[in-house]
């Protein structure tokens, strides 16, 4: 017997599920896999659950196309495991449909606009911080190694491991090594 398996995804811890799961809900879903994960994560533990669950006949339904990929390489991955195993994607918001011809035109064009304006978000967001570095208003983030580096070196004149000096200070045992180095040099 076919199902129809829902997925639901936000990005961060501070997101709201209820909507896409209501949208899920109504559309009277059998099963709904949820998480709170960054879309260019490719090894999601739910979708990876759903993508392993759904047989041939389901029908894997989404609210929207961003819910379960970023890019179009990722879309198309996706989809074609879904399709090798007989199963069709729908999204919500979108009307697509992947059982059909023109749901797997839709669904290749959209996932390449899609990547085509989130590399020109990231463009435009690269371009602000160039500006704001010129302008002396963005900083970036603070160093936390280097600015331990003293500790660092006195720490391990008292003997101290360099697994226990970046375990004391709370940076990675490969920034005590680069500080030593560049302290000897």
């Amino acid at each position: 017997m076919s199902e129809l398996i829902g997925y639901a995804r936000v990005s961060s811890t501070d997101q709201k599920l209820e909507v896409q799961l209501e949208q899920l809900q109504k559309l009277g879903v059998d099963r709904v896999y949820q998480e709170k994960a960054s879309g260019a994560d490719s090894e999601r533990v739910q979708l990876a659950a759903m993508l392993d669950y759904a047989r041939q006949g389901d029908t894997v339904v989404a609210c929207k196309l961003d819910r379960i990929a970023r890019s179009t390489q990722h879309l198309l991955s996706i989809v074609d495991r879904l399709t090798a195993k007989g199963v069709a994607l729908k999204v919500l918001n979108i009307d697509l449909d992947t059982a059909t011809p023109t749901g797997k035109l839709m669904l290749t064009m959209l996932g390449a606009i899609a990547t085509f304006e989130r590399e020109m978000m990231l463009e435009r967001q690269a371009d602000g911080i160039a500006k704001a570095k010129e302008a002396g208003k963005y900083l970036g983030r603070k160093p936390t190694a280097k600015a331990k580096g003293a500790e660092v070196v006195e720490l391990v004149a008292q003997g101290l491991t360099r697994e226990a000096v970046a375990a004391q200070l709370g940076i990675g045992v490969a920034s005590v090594y680069r500080i030593l180095k560049e302290a000897k040099a």
